[in-house]
């Protein structure tokens, strides 16, 4: 499958503490009706859906809100997906897979479409991030970091599993699966390089959550 060029109108799924990464992997559970018509529709088209945050946490995809009359407010920045797997489900439901592609500026937002929320996108400021994931990183520096990480907070990972991994794909993976704060979550999104990215999550892992609210998971990074 080709990568396509990205639509300046991107349909979006806004979802709180949810991160995808240019190169990374995100699978999804597709229920609500209003979203179920974007994959719909996306698989029609060029298989593109732009994930985002909403500023105030939120679960904007409960049942019940297919004419929410207060949608949430959202980042100004996102990351479009693009549907590398999709299968739809005797219940209705879809099962995909999104592979980060670019981040995203929010223009301005448009009228619904069959219940779901689309946005006039920009490009323009992340060129780089199609050839983000071939980028040359040495892994070491968050490896050691991640090892006195999972020390503090009695995790197990798999080190020499995420030893084999490219640099870029590790710190992307830890990015996307560790259970960070969705502020945290967007300022690794926004990050303007991946130097800054590396340095950004090196320092989170070095705070650490300890407080970590009943709303986070941990899911271990996988190797896309």
């Amino acid at each position: 499958m080709s990568t396509p060029i990205p639509s300046e109108i991107l349909p979006i799924f806004p979802l709180t503490g949810s991160l995808l990464l240019p190169g990374n992997f995100l699978p999804l559970n597709i229920f609500e009706p209003r979203y179920r018509n974007l994959v719909e529709d996306a698989l029609e088209g060029p298989r593109l859906i732009g994930m985002i945050q909403p500023v105030v946490p939120r679960n904007d995809n409960r049942p019940g809100l297919e004419a929410d009359p207060d949608p949430p407010d959202l980042y100004d920045i996102g990351c479009a997906g693009l549907i590398e797997e999709s299968e739809r489900q005797e219940d209705g439901r879809y099962l995909i897979l999104l592979k980060g592609l670019t981040r995203f500026h929010i223009g301005e937002e448009l009228p619904l479409h069959r219940g779901y929320r689309r946005v006039r996108a920009s490009y323009e400021d992340f060129r780089k991030d199609f050839v983000e994931p071939q980028q040359e990183l040495d892994p070491s520096r968050l490896l050691a970091a991640l090892e006195a990480f999972a020390e503090r907070q009695q995790l197990d990972f798999d080190m020499e599993r995420l030893q084999l991994m490219p640099g870029v794909t590790l710190l992307n993976g830890l990015a996307v699966a560790l259970p960070f704060a969705p502020g945290e979550k967007q300022a690794l999104l926004e990050a303007d390089s991946v130097e800054e990215r590396e340095e950004l999550l090196m320092s989170l892992m070095g705070m650490g959550f300890d407080e970590i609210s009943e709303n986070r998971y941990y899911s271990p990074p996988s190797v896309n």
